[in-house]
């Protein structure tokens, strides 16, 4: 069956239903979901959304604390567009019903994160990005020019590829005409064609052994892009998140928010010392990429799989109050966080590379568009500030619609797209080898490309990726197309291009460390 709409957009966040609840107004949107409406990256975010909303924040101050936490490989303009149209989204999110704490006066109660030099980040509670995306939600239920296909997995995007021309890297002008789409419920492939095409497929998190990421993040936006030869960039800049909950075998793992270290908590050894500041001077406080290798240094050197993070210094009451479900969560096992330290250890959790976008969120495939994790604006460079996420993807999900609306009513649908030919067979042990090859993925990324690297391992995780790879594909191609097979090429493509591009970086910068070049290349500093 073939679809046509004016904008299909795929994936469900911030940056998807943000982009769908504008694009309705000028024409029919199709919202495609993996699993549900509700299931997304952004739905796990609970620290909450940076903007500088009172003083003595300013502008020149978050575009600062951005570039620092950057490591010098941010996009200065990109910066500048977040941070300057920052307050006009928030704005949106209001108008949409998004509910962000406040005082007893009356204004928001902003947190402070590491990285940060002010108050600017606006929650709700700790779990910020469960209320944005709710509120979402709601708004698009009441919008008749938005389909919401729940359960419907995009196999890949469509180009002249799919109309019997050969494209490669070198290809000029290559266009995304929409993309095959699997129903999960009815194993049917369908044809899904769009003027304007929306990648808002999130993170790469199954990638990994242990993430805050919930399953669904397996980098397919990323993966498609790959194999349309689109242009991916920044990859190697895997973020791990310094403090989520030391629980073995609980996935996704649950994210201790770095809003509870703003608040006054402190990151102590096993025996209950402080050892932060002999790593930075901002102590607790300093960015994410600089407190975690900090506690995986002092775990591999003391022997330990963890390190507890102390709030209970603080006012008890106002504990529970500002963190309610981390403290739920903890209480649950045992640990109640206004007397007890919180077992913490790194977990991966941001990717600040992704599909290459310039300032209107387009990439380097005409009429195709990404935002939000998938993407790389430039904002983030080589490691992310803290809840500078939520609001790039608001923020260049909105480009986005203001760049393709001055396109929409020159492009036409293009039909020569044939049907998916699916002859596959499916192969008895095909569910067991998928599973298999999945685990291996992330035992090798986990081992190999962690939070330090060295030539030697990745050298040997692309070897082993390597045979992953030809196996996988060959099974691809006797199987019948499912959900499983298409998410492991995902993984392993993904893979591929962090191990590809950290080895290519002959420097330690930001997110990426290397014993092999322990230091940031003298020309870019």
């Amino acid at each position: 069956m073939t679809r046509k709409f004016d904008f299909l957009v795929i994936g469900s966040g911030i940056a998807g239903i943000s982009f769908a609840l504008k694009a309705a107004q000028y024409g029919k949107v199709a919202l495609l979901c993996k699993t549900t409406l509700g299931e997304s990256n952004t739905s796990y975010a609970q620290g909450g959304i940076a903007s500088v909303t009172y003083a003595p924040d300013s502008f020149e101050k978050h575009i600062e604390d951005t570039l620092i936490s950057g490591d010098g490989h941010c996009n200065l303009a990109a910066v500048k567009k977040v941070v300057y149209e920052a307050p006009s989204q928030i704005q949106e999110l209001l108008n949409w019903g998004v509910d962000f704490d406040k005082d007893e006066n009356g204004l928001f109660d902003l947190h402070r994160e590491g990285g940060h030099s002010e108050h600017r980040i606006l929650h709700h509670k700790d779990n910020s990005g469960f209320e944005i995306q709710e509120s979402l939600i709601r708004q698009v239920k009441a919008h008749s020019e938005i389909e919401v296909f729940e359960h419907y997995f995009a196999i890949e995007i469509l180009t002249q590829h799919h109309c019997g021309q050969i494209v490669t890297h070198h290809t000029p002008n290559i266009e995304c005409y929409g993309a095959y789409v699997l129903d999960q419920r009815t194993n049917n492939i369908h044809t899904f064609l769009g003027k304007i095409t929306l990648l808002a497929t999130g993170g790469i998190g199954s990638v990994y052994s242990t993430t805050t990421n919930p399953e669904i993040a397996t980098g397919d936006g990323i993966a498609m892009v790959h194999r349309a030869r689109g242009v991916i960039k920044d990859m190697e800049f895997v973020q791990f998140h310094p403090t989520a909950l030391f629980h073995p075998g609980e996935r996704p793992t649950y994210l201790i928010t770095e809003a509870i270290r703003g608040y006054g908590a402190v990151l102590r050894t096993q025996d209950g010392k402080e050892f932060m500041q002999k790593y930075d001077e901002r102590g607790s406080l300093a960015p994410r990429d600089i407190v975690a290798r900090a506690i995986d240094n002092e775990m591999k050197m003391r022997g330990h799989d963890y390190v507890y993070l102390d709030v209970t210094r603080m006012n008890a009451e106002e504990t529970k109050t500002h963190f309610p479900n981390i403290y739920k969560k903890c209480l649950e096992l045992g640990i109640d966080i206004t007397k007890d330290f919180i077992p913490v250890s790194p977990t991966q959790h941001y990717l600040c590379g992704g599909i290459v976008v310039d300032l209107n969120g387009k990439s380097s495939i005409n009429q195709l568009y990404a935002a939000g994790e998938c993407s790389c604006t430039g904002l983030h460079g080589a490691n992310r500030l803290a809840s500078n996420s939520l609001i790039e993807a608001i923020v260049y999900a909105d480009a986005a619609l203001k760049d393709a609306l001055q396109q929409l009513n020159s492009i036409s649908f293009n039909d020569c797209i044939p049907a998916w030919n699916d002859e596959g067979t499916s192969l008895p042990e095909e569910m067991v080898l998928i599973t298999q090859s999945f685990r291996e993925v992330e035992q090798i990324m986990s081992t190999y490309v962690g939070i330090v690297r060295s030539n030697l391992r990745l050298k040997r995780a692309m070897k082993r990726l390597e045979i992953l790879y030809r196996e996988t594909e060959h099974l691809f191609e006797k199987s019948v197309v499912s959900r499983e097979i298409c998410e492991l090429r995902n993984v392993i493509s993904v893979a591929y291009l962090i191990i590809k591009q950290a080895i290519m970086r002959k420097e330690s910068r930001g997110l990426h460390y290397t014993v092999d070049y322990p230091e940031r290349m003298k020309s870019e500093q």
